[in-house]
């Protein structure tokens, strides 16, 4: 039996995403960083605040936040785990119907407003559409989370961003899988005036060969197509009934297992 594990993209093992809150100005400037250096983040925007104060108004979203992902943040940015269910489903809902006309694709993520959260709102999100959500407990490791409802980030911008970045780019151990998911809200670079920090951070883990930058849904999208995956109980082959290639490492050997194929694992070709 071959001995397969999963890999991102291209036989990778580190992933790089952003996620950055409530689609404020300061907005512009950090796109512009992220774009400079190939960094892929993803924004959870309310679309009710939308244009008020000094937060991006609904005309700008699609053209700006282009080739990122736009996220859901609640329409209101209320406390949802003291709010009744009735509302936190107006919230979600609203918000998803309102940021899919305006950028043109399912939104299927969130960020917690205000890191609010219980049990019963990470069961109710997935009948929402929702398939993943983001706290603001920072773990300070490269984990894979167990459940997305419930992903929680390395840290945030302001705690040793610099010092966990140099330890995510010298982790060299390829038997294992790590992500580096940092969060925070742009104006923060505003108040704090440190923006050298995140420009810093950007130069620093850019174009590594073995970095998958991907967005917040582009991560679970790609760890949920593994999980499709249907394998031979012998491992000898296996189909892939998603639309997104998976890569695979097999006995050590890079291989992609491409959307609606079946791959021969031993003799590494499509059958």
């Amino acid at each position: 039996m071959p001995q397969v594990v999963m890999t991102y993209p291209n036989g990778k093992y580190k992933v790089l995403t952003m996620s950055y809150d409530d689609g404020k100005a300061a907005d512009r400037r950090l796109v512009e960083i992220f774009n400079q250096y190939r960094i892929k983040g993803s924004f959870h925007i309310n679309s009710g605040l939308l244009g008020k104060g000094d937060r991006i108004p609904a005309a700008e979203v699609a053209n700006l936040y282009k080739g990122h992902e736009v996220s859901a943040h609640t329409v209101t940015h209320p406390t949802i785990a003291r709010s009744p269910k009735e509302q936190l489903i107006e919230e979600v809902m609203k918000d998803r119907k309102a940021l899919e006309q305006i950028v043109r694709y399912p939104v299927r993520g969130l960020s917690y407003p205000n890191g609010s959260y219980n049990n019963q709102i990470k069961e109710m999100l997935p009948y929402m559409g929702i398939e993943y959500a983001r706290t603001v407990h920072s773990t300070g490791n490269f984990a894979i989370p167990d459940n997305f409802m419930e992903w929680q980030p390395t840290c945030h911008h302001n705690q040793n961003l610099l010092e966990l970045a140099e330890e995510f780019i010298h982790l060299h151990k390829s038997q294992y899988l790590y992500m580096f998911y940092v969060w925070g809200h742009s104006y923060e670079f505003d108040l704090d005036q440190n923006w050298d920090k995140i420009e810093k951070f950007c130069r620093l883990t850019s174009d590594r060969d073995d970095i998958w930058y991907a967005t917040n849904i582009q991560i679970v999208d790609y760890i949920h197509a593994f999980h499709r995956l249907q394998f031979s109980a012998d491992s000898q082959f296996v189909y892939n009934p998603s639309a997104i290639s998976v890569w695979l490492s097999v006995d050590g050997d890079i291989v992609e297992v491409e959307g609606g194929k079946q791959v021969d694992l031993t003799h590494i070709g499509i059958l």
